[in-house]
């Protein structure tokens, strides 16, 4: 079973998210803010991280920056939420460290297609 992180700072859509994905076969794990993504993130080794961008301690821009400067948490795929779809965004998330880029509200169907593609490029 593939292990995904899930750093969400609303616990509305926390909740919602990691339902529909362990409904879809996923371990979930979660952390709520981007200090604590870091942290699980080498903790927990997960085979995907769902990076939401706006969040409190330490916004999902520089989580995933630093992620990304760790050698152990380095290939993780990361997939950017933002519900912020503008022009700028997908490429900013790109150039932080973000595999991919989805917005807000979550369109499961186009997530789980990212996700299934990410975890492809893994094995």
């Amino acid at each position: 079973m593939a292990r995904i992180l899930l750093v969400e700072d609303n616990e509305m859509n926390r909740d919602m998210l990691s339902r529909r994905l362990a409904r879809k076969g996923y371990e979930v794990v979660l952390a709520v803010d981007g200090d604590e993504g870091v942290a699980m993130a080498k903790s927990q080794q997960p085979d995907l991280i769902l990076m939401d961008m706006s969040l409190p301690v330490l916004d999902g821009w520089e989580a995933t920056r630093a992620i990304r400067a760790e050698p152990a948490t380095r290939a993780i795929p990361i997939i950017a939420l933002t519900a912020h779809a503008m022009d700028g965004e997908r490429a900013k998330a790109l150039e932080a460290g973000c595999n991919d880029f989805d917005t807000k509200p979550v369109d499961l169907p186009r997530l789980l297609e990212k996700i299934e593609q990410q975890m492809a490029k893994r094995d």
